[in-house]
């Protein structure tokens, strides 16, 4: 007590001093007698206590009392985890299967889209029933393809358990819901197709397991329209058994309540077969393989540095090989990717790695994002850095951070019973110690300087590892060739799929060949200089919210644009041949004779701009062949007469633009806009669905309504004023 009063009258005599004027003698006074009394009171104190000359030394392990919880079987099969815990009236039920995953094939998707269907209607409730019910008692309940959950209030818990075991036993699969999920989970990939780290996932999981793993399957449009109904159906007959499955209750119940619900809920719940799926362990890089993913115009790189490892949860190497992965990059801040990539060389906000354990196979992992121009440079301290883990042993003290770090992050998981849970069902479902847990920080602080080198050799392979990343191609990728083994690069697109890419220029095709056949190609029956004024009418949804908008354009000159909800105009936009206004959206309407804004507005009064690239002095250059899902196109740069750059993907087959890429200059931000589904409008050929990705912090897709040729507009519609 001594010693918390010295530090505090230091504290009130410092702030005191500051505050002293000519006026506050007496002020000055009480604290030299303040000071006097602390003095007086430092003699009295052991030095020992106010300062060290080093670090005490840690004390020995704890070990860990990890809390109570039963297990019991009811004679179906179904095993029982309990868990109590009554610091609050709530209690949860977990319904998990214990089968390994399936290979799904051609129908990628449907196991995840037959668990959603669990909960989406019974022989006596529909999905909106369910809902209501649930609302009603202040309950969460959700199916999946590996079981149900729910959770409510106790004093709820035997409707919750009525709600949950109908869902379980009794789901419909109807086809309407069913083409709803399907329609859900195909809107769900637009944002893979432009999130660069859902890419990198993508490749890396078929680069790592082959398609013939079930971890090495991604889902597509293709496989998504592939799924049929009764194959979810299948599923879940298949595989919804008691005696495959684990059911952990957690919260405010006793055993003996826990015991009695289990039997009254689910002790008639009908065991039988289950299909046994076995796989064997996919085969890990022999060498070093470079894996490309094209994200065009891209100012950042994803790099995923990986490969499979044999690694099973409570093995005899997890703790130390998860300790050396917490050295390495983990999550603490030391870790030396960290200190390396972002610390010492500026690369990237973060750089770190993960090593996981899994049962059937486990993944390794580094991973960063980074500026284009230093793409090869990060790739390159990345294998420094996974050598020199192999090579030059961690300090004690480094060490003893991260065995620091890992013990507190374990303890204060044991503040959640979920968390209690979880371990509980490790025990239990990897037939772990059942002391596993409460010898932790034991095993934890055994591990020594020896046991993180060796740990680093068994699992650490910069030699022979997947080196995925996602990027600009035309910046990066030929700076990569040096890190594979055969210096070849292999491209794939946004769902893995390999990619043929024709890196010589064809020389039997050019540029004005290419947008001469784009501009056939949409005018086949009907000549693009007779079109002098067009109205287009596109629909689009933005957070739920239905949006139209009318895009007016006259003489190749004047441009009209509006955005409408619910019929009010939120924004618009006008170019009158001289003049840009943009106003709406709560901002000042603002009239414009320069500016990006400007250029953009004016670059878009033609109705079709390629028919005038020549005339207006654009430059193109032919980039080469690529594929975009599933058609060769040709890759045309084009440079406006103020030096704008954008990017245009033509159709090899039938001359269409699929793709154009734009990049702002003064923010480096890249749009993308695809364009399909053309139609005859007419006499001649529009895209009816247009879908951008960077404009909004989501994908914008917008379908075709309605197009009028040549239609009465009247100069009004584009005035400024």
């Amino acid at each position: 007590m001594k010693t918390y009063k010295i530090i505090l009258l230091a504290l009130v005599s410092a702030f005191t001093l500051t505050m002293c004027t000519p006026k506050t003698t007496e002020s000055v006074t009480m604290v030299k007698e303040e000071m006097s009394e602390v003095k007086e009171m430092v003699k009295e104190v052991d030095p020992a206590l106010l300062w060290r000359s080093e670090a005490p030394s840690a004390g020995a392990a704890r070990k860990i009392q990890l809390g109570n919880y039963n297990t019991f079987t009811l004679a179906n099969g179904l095993e029982v985890i309990v868990v109590e815990n009554n610091k609050l009236p709530r209690v949860s039920y977990s319904m998990s299967l214990k089968n390994n995953p399936l290979i799904e094939g051609a129908q990628a998707g449907y196991v995840s889209i037959a668990g959603d269907m669990l909960s989406r209607g019974t022989k006596s409730r529909t999905k909106s029933e369910i809902d209501a019910e649930v609302d009603f008692i202040g309950a969460q309940l959700s199916s999946y393809s590996g079981g149900v959950f729910a959770a409510s209030l106790t004093k709820h818990k035997e409707a919750l358990l009525e709600l949950a075991t109908d869902v379980l036993y009794n789901p419909v699969f109807d086809e309407t819901e069913f083409e709803k999920l399907r329609t859900q989970y195909i809107s769900g990939l637009q944002t893979q197709k432009s999130d660069p780290n859902s890419m990198a996932s993508n490749v890396a999981n078929i680069v790592n397991y082959g398609r013939n793993h079930p971890y090495g399957e991604v889902q597509t449009e293709s496989s998504l329209q592939n799924i049929k109904l009764k194959s979810c159906k299948q599923y879940y007959t298949d595989f919804f058994k008691p005696n495959n499955a684990y059911l952990t209750i957690v919260g405010d119940v006793t055993l003996e309540e826990a015991k009695a619900d289990a039997e009254k809920y689910f002790g008639s719940w009908e065991k039988g077969d289950v299909p046994s799926n076995e796989y064997g362990m996919p085969p890990a890089p022999v060498e070093t393989n470079v894996a490309f993913v094209n994200k065009e115009a891209a100012v950042q790189s994803v790099i995923n540095i990986t490969y499979p490892v044999d690694l099973k949860p409570g093995s005899d190497d997890a703790i130390a090989a998860g300790l050396m992965n917490s050295i390495l990059g983990g999550g603490i801040f030391s870790g030396r990717l960290m200190q390396n990539l972002r610390e010492d060389k500026a690369y990237t906000y973060g750089a770190r790695s993960r090593l996981g354990t899994d049962n059937l196979v486990g993944e390794f992992v580094a991973f960063a994002s980074v500026r284009n121009e230093v793409t090869d440079s990060s790739v390159t301290e990345f294998i420094y850095e996974l050598e020199r883990m192999i090579t030059e042993p961690v300090s004690k003290e480094d060490l003893q951070l991260a065995k620091n770090s890992n013990a507190g992050a374990f303890a204060r998981s044991l503040e959640s019973p979920q968390t209690l849970a979880r371990y509980a069902l490790n025990i239990v479902k990897f037939d772990l110690p059942t002391d596993y847990y409460e010898t932790y920080l034991e095993k934890l602080e055994a591990v020594s300087v020896a046991d993180i080198t060796s740990m680093a050799k068994k699992y650490i392979r910069p030699g022979n590892a997947n080196i995925v990343v996602v990027g600009n191609k035309d910046e990066v990728a030929d700076k990569l060739k040096k890190f594979d083994a055969n210096g070849e690069i292999d491209f794939y697109d946004a769902f893995g799929k390999k990619l043929e890419i024709v890196e010589t220029i064809p020389t039997d095709i050019t540029t004005t060949q290419i947008i001469g056949n784009y501009i056939a190609a949409i005018s086949p029956s009907a000549k693009m200089e007779d079109i002098k004024s067009l109205h287009q009418v596109y629909s689009m949804s933005i957070q739920g919210q239905p949006i139209e908008v009318n895009m007016f354009i006259k003489d190749n000159t004047k441009l009209a644009m509006q955005m409408k909800m619910m019929g009010n105009v939120m924004s618009e936009q006008r170019f009158d041949g001289m003049k840009a206004q943009v106003s709406g959206m709560g901002q000042e309407t603002q009239v414009m004779t320069e500016g990006a804004m400007y250029d953009q507005l004016k670059s878009q009064v033609k109705i079709i701009e390629q028919r005038f690239y020549e005339e207006d002095g654009y430059d193109l250059e032919l980039k080469g062949i690529e594929e975009i899902e599933g058609q060769q196109v040709y890759k045309v740069g084009v440079t406006s007469p103020n030096g704008v750059k954008s990017t245009e993907f033509y159709s090899v087959e039938n001359g269409y633009l699929v793709r154009t890429v734009k990049v702002d200059t003064e923010t480096g931000k890249a749009t993308m806009v695809t364009l399909s589904d053309y139609q005859e409008q007419g006499g001649y050929m529009f895209p009816m669905k247009i879908t951008t990705e960077g404009a909004a912090p989501f994908v914008l897709e917008m379908i075709g309504k309605e197009t009028n040729i040549n239609p009465e507009l009247s100069d009004d519609l584009f005035s400024i004023e």
